[in-house]
């Protein structure tokens, strides 16, 4: 029975490219440079096309359904697909990490992609020419290793600058044309003991809005207090009188008795109903894990969704998917926001399926429940003991941050899921809980191990939002870590482990096309955009050759070689 401390919320499959590639240690810090720097090549002097369809924001709008509109690659010429362009990202840069998570926003033909490690380049869409690219000082990226991650996934694009976080706390501004510095802020400045001697840290990708860039934060399962907060994209000061903080603070309420602040992170971005200023996001688990004898009762608004008013943070309502969790079900993917028939009638939903393998709507404006918690995994939820119990979902799903993708033609909420059961152990007393052995770590838990001889696999499912019943599920070799992208044509795009890139028809959910990249370990959903009327596909694969893939008609079809599947944790034992 191997063994093994890990970080269990969303965030835990972070690292699970970085893991998949070497045995090397993959915290190394870059070689020196002169600091903050962005390159130019010298032969982009703009980018291929005039008009442009853009993947403007991480779930391609800010309702994040991930569906587009565009229909020209359908299931009758899908099977013409080929790579127009790719490039390794470890080529273009020695000091990139291995692994990627990279979500791609595609805005004019522009195509930014995040790097582990907090590298950014902007690519000419069509073409793969690197047009500039962005990166850490050294000496602010030898930091990283402090958090035991260093994953990072995508970008936000606004007011002509690009906006990224870093794992070191750091909100960034980079000009959208030439990628040169324009502001950086610690969101300690401004928000206090937001550090990684703290236990906090950045992976996620802001999003833009109004004026605004929307941030989470990292860390739940540090005993980090949860947050959401706005800073201004002009000067990149605070938009709101202070955080929307999701747990109360250290010693008050619910945590009156205990040692830790509380968890509830904010894993994935924000999702903001552009109608109503009302922005909703997902919460992650209360800490410590598996010990709850300290933090007795419901601890509210953690792994629930929240809605507040995105132009003041003062809350609308919050509705909790698992309450005084004991087993890390974090509501760790982004929610969406869909206009659905529901039970007949037209009615506006946030959706969103959590780790515990239950999936949820709510009314939209009111949260009354809608669908209060569908299964879509395997549920059997023991109360952990120090002797350790088998539970279904494990700790790495039900559905983790991989996103859903919405179909308005058939009214199907495709889930990306994970059947992995986990052996939980409970700790015995709040000290046992804390695990300061590990980078950035104090609260993580205690032991989890495998169960022997049983291999984790994928799921697909198809809920149909009328009924609430699952319209089919599919089996996929290994675990949903990346999510969908859906179409109008009816086809919906996802990757998997070992680098295979797949086209699901919505409706039957047969697989129709298959294609195997040269690159391990897609744990990011493919962006989808046209330029001049053609229609791209672009995705991010890891391993320890990330690369960037761009897929269209006519492009080479041919294969490459199948990547290693690796579902370890973020954090391993010394």
């Amino acid at each position: 029975m191997k063994k093994t401390h890990i970080k269990i919320s969303a965030a835990l499959a972070l690292l699970l490219a970085i893991s998949a590639c070497t045995g090397k240690n993959n915290n190394v810090s870059p070689s020196p440079t002169s600091g903050q720097t962005a390159t130019a090549s010298p032969s982009a002097s703009g980018v291929t096309g005039t008009s442009f369809e853009n993947w403007g924001s991480y779930g391609y709008s800010l309702a994040n359904t991930r569906h587009v509109p565009f229909k020209q690659i359908s299931a009758d010429n899908v099977k013409d697909l080929g790579v127009i362009w790719s490039a390794e990202l470890k080529a273009l840069d020695p000091d990139v990490k291995n692994g990627n998570q990279s979500y791609p926003v595609v805005v004019d033909g522009v195509a930014f992609i995040t790097t582990a490690g907090n590298q950014a380049f902007a690519f000419d869409a069509v073409t793969g020419k690197t047009i500039w690219h962005w990166k850490p000082s050294a000496e602010q990226a030898a930091t990283f290793s402090k958090a035991g991650i260093i994953a990072n996934r995508g970008v936000a694009v606004g007011e002509g600058k690009v906006f990224m976080l870093a794992v070191d706390n750091s909100l960034i501004s980079l000009d959208q044309k030439t990628g040169q510095l324009v502001k950086m802020i610690k969101l300690s400045e401004y928000i206090d003991g937001v550090t990684l001697e703290n236990g906090y840290y950045e992976t996620t990708a802001p999003q833009y809005y109004k004026g605004n860039v929307y941030i989470g934060s990292s860390g739940g399962d540090n005993g980090i207090r949860g947050f959401v907060a706005a800073f201004k994209a002009s000067d990149l000061t605070p938009a709101w009188d202070s955080p929307f903080w999701t747990v109360p603070p250290k010693g008050q309420d619910w945590l009156a008795n205990s040692k830790f602040q509380g968890g509830g992170a904010v894993w994935n971005p924000v999702a903001i109903d552009e109608e109503t200023d009302i922005m909703y996001f997902a919460t992650g688990n209360p800490a410590p894990d598996f010990y709850g004898d300290n933090r007795p009762g419901d601890n509210p608004n953690t792994d629930s969704v929240v809605a507040v008013n995105a132009m003041t943070g003062k809350i609308v309502w919050a509705k909790q998917e698992v309450s005084h969790d004991l087993w890390d079900y974090d509501a760790g993917a982004s929610p969406m926001i869909i206009d659905a028939t529901v039970k007949g009638k037209k009615q506006k939903l946030v959706v969103q399926g959590g780790k515990s393998g239950l999936w949820f709507a709510w009314d939209a404006a009111t949260g009354d429940a809608v669908w209060d918690g569908i299964p879509f995994a395997k549920i059997d939820h023991p109360k952990p003991t120090p002797e350790g119990v088998v539970g279904y979902p494990g700790v790495l799903g039900g559905e983790n941050y991989a996103p859903e993708a919405y179909d308005p033609v058939t009214n199907y909420v495709l889930i990306p899921g994970i059947e992995q059961p986990s052996i939980f152990k409970a700790a015995k007393n709040e000290e046992e809980a804390a695990t300061p052995n590990f980078p950035g770590a104090a609260a993580f838990g205690t032991v989890t191990a495998e169960v022997p001889d049983v291999k984790g696999y994928g799921t697909i499912t198809a809920i149909n939002v009328d009924t609430g019943k699952q319209a089919y599920q599919i089996k996929t070799t290994d675990p949903q870590r990346g999510g969908l992208t859906s179409t109008a044509s009816g086809l919906a795009f996802f990757g998997e482990l070992d680098g295979k890139l797949n086209a699901l028809d919505i409706k039957t959910g047969k697989v129709v096309w298959t294609f195997q990249m040269a690159g391990d370990n897609v744990q990011a959903a493919p962006s989808i955009f046209t330029v001049d009327g053609k229609q791209y596909i672009i995705v991010t694969t890891g391993g320890s050759k990330p690369k960037v893939h761009l897929f269209g008609l006519g492009g080479d079809k041919t294969q490459g070689t199948a990547g290693e599947a690796n579902s370890g944790g973020a954090h391993s034992s010394p």
